[in-house]
């Protein structure tokens, strides 16, 4: 690993163990030695924090229990199945190097766990106060970067990768007019127009941060003082911290909404404005591996509710 790799390592303190851990991995990229140290570090410090640690993160304290209530925690906080997969896969390594290397543990706690398979629910869709709430969270937070961050979400139906893998290059947006270049999961780039108020707040944002731009050569949109890019991890996490900052009554209303459902809740949106499935589709990025539109993924944006049922039952005439 090359000595800024190792700059990158060190700021973030990584408890010992896990440091000798990551100098004995083979050779990986500075980036994966990076991910593996903060899965890792936020992993034996929640384990430090609980009842009977002392304080202190101890190899024989890496349970199944732990490891199984620790992912169940980072769902509960939103974080994605594919996010909990990576963690328990780097945990399992972790664990049988203590075994293998140190003698510090008896058994893979990871073999010991299962996630839970991904749910196929139906795409949500908001209700007109969780509109307004989350709109109005995100113009109180004032600030442009919160706003263009909210605004890719609710007006663009970006997906959380789409918004973390945004670069400069890829995002022509003027005072009249915008467009972006996303599509970082599986490849599959796409082109799409920005309405006004996504356009809006995108092009104020990097008019805003454009001097201290100067200071980075990262080619990202979206910064962050610990990486060249704001993550998708730092997107959920910035998301919650927006919910954290509602009254008692408004987090009542937004209290389970994740950043994906401003995706899906675009999507449905765009079907009431009467969008066709085929231009959701091409708008939401969902392709098949010929560059045709995945109708069979977009369908799922016209499955009626309950409540939509319970609505319409209000007008049958006796």
């Amino acid at each position: 690993m090359s000595q800024n790799g190792r700059r990158k390592l060190s700021r973030e303190m990584i408890p010992p163990l896990v440091s000798e851990f990551l100098g004995a991995m083979p050779p990986r990229s500075e980036a994966t030695h990076v991910v593996y140290g903060r899965v890792l570090r936020q992993l034996v410090e929640w384990i430090a924090a609980r009842p009977g640690s002392e304080g202190d993160f101890r190899p024989h304290l890496l349970t199944a229990t732990a490891l199984s209530v620790y992912l169940e925690e980072l769902g509960a906080n939103g974080y994605s199945l594919s996010h909990r997969t990576r963690v328990k896969a780097i945990t399992s390594r972790f664990a049988r190097w203590l075994i293998e290397e140190k003698g510090l543990l008896s058994r893979n706690p990871a073999r010991q766990v299962v996630l839970p398979p991904q749910q196929q629910l139906a795409p949500r869709e908001l209700s007109p106060d969780q509109r307004y709430v989350l709109r109005d969270l995100a113009e109180r937070d004032g600030t442009a970067r919160s706003a263009a961050l909210f605004a890719l979400g609710y007006w663009a139906g970006c997906r959380v990768s789409d918004v973390a893998h945004l670069t400069l290059e890829n995002t022509h947006v003027g005072p009249k007019l915008g467009w972006i270049r996303v599509g970082h999961k599986g490849g599959k780039m796409r082109d799409i127009d920005l309405v006004n108020q996504a356009r809006r707040e995108l092009h104020q944002y990097i008019t805003q941060v454009r001097e201290k731009r100067k200071e980075t050569l990262s080619p990202y949109v979206f910064l962050s003082q610990r990486h060249e890019r704001l993550t998708e991890s730092g997107i959920h996490q910035w998301f919650r911290a927006m919910k954290e900052k509602a009254t008692r009554s408004e987090a009542e209303v937004i209290e389970d909404v994740t950043f994906h459902d401003l995706r899906h809740d675009f999507a449905h949106r765009a079907r009431s404005a009467g969008w066709s499935l085929e231009e959701i589709a091409y708008y939401l990025g969902h392709v098949t591996q010929r560059g045709l539109p995945a109708i069979q993924t977009t369908v799922r944006y016209t499955q009626v509710s309950r409540e939509q049922v319970k609505q319409k039952l209000r007008l049958i005439a006796g």
